[in-house]
């Protein structure tokens, strides 16, 4: 089992950048695909990033191509997101999910998920 909690979500102007981490328990951190969904107020959760157990194979979702990086420290089992050029419409509740499963964007696929972090990006 994997246990996830997130931090670094605030309030950004938009423009801004912030970074978010997700830190996994166990020692068994570089055998999940990790990915990063967002659910806005009155919203269906959707997919935002993910990336392959090595790190070498990331995902993204349209709304946030070349803004977004994922990115994974097995050794400090953490994964990350970067997000630049934020806008208003990033403002969400960032959840960070993993599966033992191959690289997918898929939502039902991730088993274990952190209780999210918000976002809030100011026009």
């Amino acid at each position: 089992q994997v246990q996830l909690v997130e931090s670094g979500g605030g309030l950004v102007q938009a423009g801004g950048s912030l970074r978010l981490s997700c830190a996994a328990s166990g020692r068994t951190f570089s055998r999940y695909t990790m990915g990063w969904f967002r659910q806005a107020p009155g919203k269906e959760r959707e997919f935002v990033a993910a990336i392959s157990r090595s790190g070498s194979t990331t995902y993204y979702g349209d709304a946030v191509k070349g803004r977004f990086t994922i990115s994974r420290d097995n050794a400090k089992n953490t994964v990350y997101l970067q997000m630049h050029s934020l806008k208003p419409e990033d403002t969400a509740v960032y959840y960070c999910a993993a599966t033992p499963r191959s690289i997918t964007t898929v939502e039902s696929f991730f088993d274990y998920w952190g209780q999210g972090t918000q976002v809030t990006v100011s026009s």
